[in-house]
Protein backbone atom coordinates (compact mmCIF):
# COMPACT_ATOMS: atom_id res chain seq x y z
CA UNK A 1 0.00 0.00 0.00
CA UNK A 2 1.23 3.19 -1.16
CA UNK A 3 1.70 5.95 1.82
CA UNK A 4 2.78 9.67 0.05
CA UNK A 5 2.94 12.86 2.26
CA UNK A 6 3.39 15.56 -0.41
CA UNK A 7 3.67 19.14 0.79
CA UNK A 8 5.27 22.79 0.05
CA UNK A 9 7.01 23.14 3.48
CA UNK A 10 7.87 20.42 5.53
CA UNK A 11 8.52 22.38 8.78
CA UNK A 12 5.24 23.76 8.62
CA UNK A 13 3.28 20.76 8.63
CA UNK A 14 5.22 18.04 10.05
CA UNK A 15 2.90 17.72 12.70
CA UNK A 16 0.63 16.16 10.36
CA UNK A 17 2.58 13.82 9.33
CA UNK A 18 1.79 11.38 12.19
CA UNK A 19 -1.41 11.46 11.64
CA UNK A 20 -1.82 10.49 8.44
CA UNK A 21 0.08 7.32 8.22
CA UNK A 22 -0.90 3.97 9.51
CA UNK A 23 2.75 2.86 11.24
CA UNK A 24 4.89 5.06 13.67
CA UNK A 25 7.65 7.01 12.48
CA UNK A 26 9.38 6.57 16.21
CA UNK A 27 13.20 4.82 15.60
CA UNK A 28 12.45 5.32 11.94
CA UNK A 29 15.48 5.15 8.92
CA UNK A 30 14.66 8.45 6.71
CA UNK A 31 16.61 8.65 3.51
CA UNK A 32 17.47 12.18 3.67
CA UNK A 33 18.15 13.99 -0.29
CA UNK A 34 18.68 17.20 -0.36
CA UNK A 35 20.03 17.44 -4.05
CA UNK A 36 17.26 20.02 -5.42
CA UNK A 37 18.35 22.80 -3.09
CA UNK A 38 22.23 22.42 -3.38
CA UNK A 39 22.40 25.35 -5.92
CA UNK A 40 19.77 27.67 -4.40
CA UNK A 41 20.94 30.34 -2.89
CA UNK A 42 18.69 30.51 0.22
CA UNK A 43 17.92 26.73 1.39
CA UNK A 44 17.15 27.40 5.30
CA UNK A 45 14.19 25.44 4.63
CA UNK A 46 16.56 22.40 4.26
CA UNK A 47 17.53 22.66 7.33
CA UNK A 48 14.16 23.51 9.00
CA UNK A 49 12.98 19.87 7.32
CA UNK A 50 15.99 18.27 9.00
CA UNK A 51 15.03 19.15 12.61
CA UNK A 52 11.31 18.75 11.70
CA UNK A 53 12.10 15.39 11.09
CA UNK A 54 14.71 14.75 14.35
CA UNK A 55 11.55 15.97 16.26
CA UNK A 56 9.41 12.96 14.83
CA UNK A 57 11.48 10.68 16.54
CA UNK A 58 13.19 9.69 12.97
CA UNK A 59 16.79 8.76 12.60
CA UNK A 60 18.41 11.07 8.94
CA UNK A 61 20.83 9.29 6.39
CA UNK A 62 22.21 11.55 4.10
CA UNK A 63 21.81 11.04 0.80
CA UNK A 64 23.57 13.71 -1.64
CA UNK A 65 22.60 11.57 -4.99
CA UNK A 66 25.32 13.69 -7.03
CA UNK A 67 27.89 12.55 -4.45
CA UNK A 68 26.80 9.05 -4.44
CA UNK A 69 27.59 6.31 -6.65
CA UNK A 70 24.57 4.09 -7.65
CA UNK A 71 25.12 1.23 -5.73
CA UNK A 72 25.52 3.41 -2.20
CA UNK A 73 21.72 5.28 -3.65
CA UNK A 74 20.65 1.37 -3.77
CA UNK A 75 21.51 0.38 -0.92
CA UNK A 76 20.24 3.38 1.28
CA UNK A 77 16.72 4.01 -0.69
CA UNK A 78 16.25 -0.23 0.25
CA UNK A 79 17.58 0.02 3.48
CA UNK A 80 15.86 3.03 4.92
CA UNK A 81 12.34 3.06 6.10
CA UNK A 82 11.39 6.13 3.98
CA UNK A 83 12.39 8.54 2.07
CA UNK A 84 12.56 12.52 1.89
CA UNK A 85 13.07 14.80 -0.49
CA UNK A 86 13.67 18.65 0.20
CA UNK A 87 12.70 21.57 -2.14
CA UNK A 88 14.60 23.65 -5.01
CA UNK A 89 14.66 23.40 -8.41
CA UNK A 90 12.25 20.88 -9.26
CA UNK A 91 13.95 20.37 -12.93
CA UNK A 92 18.03 20.30 -11.73
CA UNK A 93 16.48 17.19 -9.20
CA UNK A 94 14.59 15.28 -11.83
CA UNK A 95 17.76 15.48 -14.05
CA UNK A 96 19.78 14.08 -11.60
CA UNK A 97 17.18 11.89 -9.92
CA UNK A 98 17.40 10.39 -13.84
CA UNK A 99 21.06 10.58 -14.36
CA UNK A 100 21.50 8.62 -10.86
CA UNK A 101 18.72 6.36 -11.88
CA UNK A 102 17.39 7.18 -8.42
CA UNK A 103 14.11 7.44 -10.07
CA UNK A 104 13.60 4.10 -10.84
CA UNK A 105 14.59 2.64 -7.50
CA UNK A 106 12.21 5.67 -5.58
CA UNK A 107 9.56 4.14 -7.85
CA UNK A 108 10.15 0.83 -6.79
CA UNK A 109 10.53 1.16 -3.27
CA UNK A 110 7.50 3.52 -2.80
CA UNK A 111 5.42 0.84 -4.60
CA UNK A 112 5.91 -1.57 -2.23
CA UNK A 113 5.15 0.42 0.07
CA UNK A 114 7.62 2.47 1.60
CA UNK A 115 6.85 5.83 3.21
CA UNK A 116 7.61 8.83 0.88
CA UNK A 117 7.81 12.87 2.01
CA UNK A 118 7.92 15.28 -0.84
CA UNK A 119 8.24 18.93 -0.20
CA UNK A 120 7.91 21.63 -3.22
CA UNK A 121 10.29 20.39 -5.81
CA UNK A 122 10.06 16.88 -3.63
CA UNK A 123 6.30 16.87 -4.33
CA UNK A 124 6.49 17.62 -8.12
CA UNK A 125 8.60 15.37 -9.26
CA UNK A 126 6.07 12.63 -8.78
CA UNK A 127 3.64 14.04 -11.25
CA UNK A 128 3.50 12.36 -14.47
CA UNK A 129 5.18 15.71 -16.08
CA UNK A 130 6.86 18.58 -14.47
CA UNK A 131 6.97 20.74 -17.61
CA UNK A 132 3.93 22.97 -15.51
CA UNK A 133 6.19 23.73 -12.99
CA UNK A 134 8.65 26.38 -15.73
CA UNK A 135 6.85 29.45 -14.05
CA UNK A 136 7.91 28.63 -10.68
CA UNK A 137 11.40 27.52 -11.36
CA UNK A 138 13.47 28.75 -14.38
CA UNK A 139 14.14 24.79 -16.15
CA UNK A 140 17.74 26.61 -17.72
CA UNK A 141 19.24 28.03 -15.40
CA UNK A 142 21.01 24.62 -13.93
CA UNK A 143 20.04 22.50 -16.64
CA UNK A 144 20.65 24.14 -20.07
CA UNK A 145 19.02 22.21 -22.78
CA UNK A 146 16.59 20.21 -20.46
CA UNK A 147 13.75 19.11 -22.72
CA UNK A 148 12.58 16.03 -21.45
CA UNK A 149 9.75 16.99 -18.84
CA UNK A 150 8.77 13.77 -17.70
CA UNK A 151 8.71 12.84 -14.22
CA UNK A 152 8.28 9.93 -11.71
CA UNK A 153 3.90 9.78 -12.36
CA UNK A 154 3.66 8.12 -9.31
CA UNK A 155 0.60 9.87 -8.72
CA UNK A 156 -1.76 10.93 -11.67
CA UNK A 157 -1.74 14.41 -10.37
CA UNK A 158 0.29 17.61 -10.54
CA UNK A 159 0.84 19.43 -7.09
CA UNK A 160 0.86 23.26 -7.15
CA UNK A 161 2.95 24.06 -4.40
CA UNK A 162 2.81 27.40 -2.28
CA UNK A 163 -0.19 28.15 -3.27
CA UNK A 164 -0.98 31.46 -1.98
CA UNK A 165 2.21 31.50 -0.32
CA UNK A 166 4.81 33.98 -0.55
CA UNK A 167 6.56 34.66 -2.62
CA UNK A 168 4.81 32.24 -5.30
CA UNK A 169 1.64 33.91 -5.11
CA UNK A 170 1.35 35.17 -9.10
CA UNK A 171 3.22 32.13 -10.41
CA UNK A 172 1.34 29.56 -8.82
CA UNK A 173 -2.32 31.66 -10.36
CA UNK A 174 -0.50 31.37 -13.31
CA UNK A 175 0.61 27.86 -13.29
CA UNK A 176 -3.16 27.34 -12.69
CA UNK A 177 -4.70 29.37 -15.50
CA UNK A 178 -2.56 28.03 -17.98
CA UNK A 179 -2.84 24.43 -16.91
CA UNK A 180 -6.53 23.48 -16.79
CA UNK A 181 -6.23 20.58 -18.92
CA UNK A 182 -4.34 19.00 -15.88
CA UNK A 183 -5.40 17.53 -12.81
CA UNK A 184 -3.78 20.39 -10.43
CA UNK A 185 -4.10 20.04 -6.89
CA UNK A 186 -2.92 23.28 -5.24
CA UNK A 187 -1.61 23.09 -1.76
CA UNK A 188 -0.89 26.26 0.29
CA UNK A 189 2.74 25.81 2.90
CA UNK A 190 0.48 24.87 5.45
CA UNK A 191 -1.42 21.62 3.14
CA UNK A 192 -0.66 18.18 2.82
CA UNK A 193 -2.02 16.00 -0.40
CA UNK A 194 -1.99 12.22 1.57
CA UNK A 195 -2.06 9.58 -0.40
CA UNK A 196 -2.65 5.84 1.44
CA UNK A 197 -3.44 3.31 -0.52
CA UNK A 198 -6.03 4.74 -3.43
CA UNK A 199 -7.04 7.27 -0.91
CA UNK A 200 -6.19 10.80 -1.27
CA UNK A 201 -6.86 13.81 0.29
CA UNK A 202 -5.35 17.47 1.43
CA UNK A 203 -4.87 17.70 5.09
CA UNK A 204 -4.44 21.14 6.67
CA UNK A 205 -2.47 22.39 9.89
CA UNK A 206 -5.33 24.36 12.05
Amino acid sequence: MREIFLCSYFAEVAALLPHSIPNSLHGKIVAFIPTASIHEDFNQYVEDGREALVSLGLTIKELEITQCEQKEIREVLRNCDCIYITGGNTFFLMQELRRTGTDRLIVEQVEEGKLYIGESAGAMVFAPNIEYAKKMDNHLSMTPGFNDFTALGIVNFYPVVHFKSYPFEESTQTVIRENRHLLLKPITNKQAIVVIGDTISIQSKR
